[in-house]
């Protein structure tokens, strides 16, 4: 049954999927997890599937041409002749990301044909860091640092008001990588963690959320 006026927000990565329905969260789990979920099995209002995808680009909304996307993409990040290049509008900061969800999986497709929404939509699979950047806004101090971090893959967005100032995901084969990525862009943009609030879309566990407190002003998850 659908259920009114709900949305759910599913994000996967090679290894599982975690989703949140309302402001209840589900941790990690295993793709043999899909079909015996209760909460996948139902239909909402609105259904967001975020992929852990390294190979993305944020083009300023000018400088895109759809012919180029593929030239775009592969200037930045390794393409195979078979991945499937896509691209969509950012509009918070009048910018096209660049993006190709072929990583060698296929649980974000099974997501996909699993859940619809109330009207009978299926959901698209877009690049978390979509999602980073359209959420990015909705932080409510001047620096606004969202990050994602699961499987390896760090996601990460920073900006001083409306002035976007970092995009970009980075290989980070373990927590404590992440940290090193997120510290170099701070000090590169001259930022002080001391007083800044950094938010995460991903679930921390109770020892990396201790480890950014020992830095940050604070610590956030949406």
């Amino acid at each position: 049954m659908p259920v009114t006026g709900s949305r759910i927000s599913v994000q996967v990565s090679l290894s599982g999927f975690a989703f949140k329905v309302g402001t209840t969260g589900s941790g990690w789990l295993g793709p043999d997890r899909v079909f015996t979920t209760p909460e996948l099995q139902r239909r909402y209002d609105e259904v967001e599937i975020s992929l852990f995808t390294p190979k993305c680009a944020l083009v300023p909304t000018p400088c895109f041409e759809s012919a180029a996307a593929r030239s775009i993409l592969s200037d930045v990040v390794k393409l195979k002749e078979e991945d499937a290049v896509s691209w969509i509008d950012v509009p918070e900061f009048g910018a096209m990301l660049v993006y190709s969800n072929t990583i060698g999986e296929s649980l974000s497709k099974v997501l996909s044909q699993t859940l619809f929404t109330s009207s009978g939509n299926r959901a698209e699979v877009l690049p978390e860091l979509y999602y980073i950047l359209r959420d990015l806004p909705l932080c409510k101090e001047y620096n606004k640092m969202l990050a994602s971090y699961h499987d390896g893959l760090l996601n990460l967005a920073i900006a001083q008001g409306k002035s976007l100032l970092l995009a970009n995901t980075y290989d980070a084969v373990d927590f404590t990588t992440a940290e090193y990525f997120i510290f170099l862009a701070m000090k590169k943009l001259q930022l002080n963690p001391e007083v800044t609030t950094i938010t995460f879309r991903t679930p921390l566990d109770t020892e990396d959320e201790l480890s950014l407190y020992r830095y940050f002003k604070a610590v956030e998850q949406v």
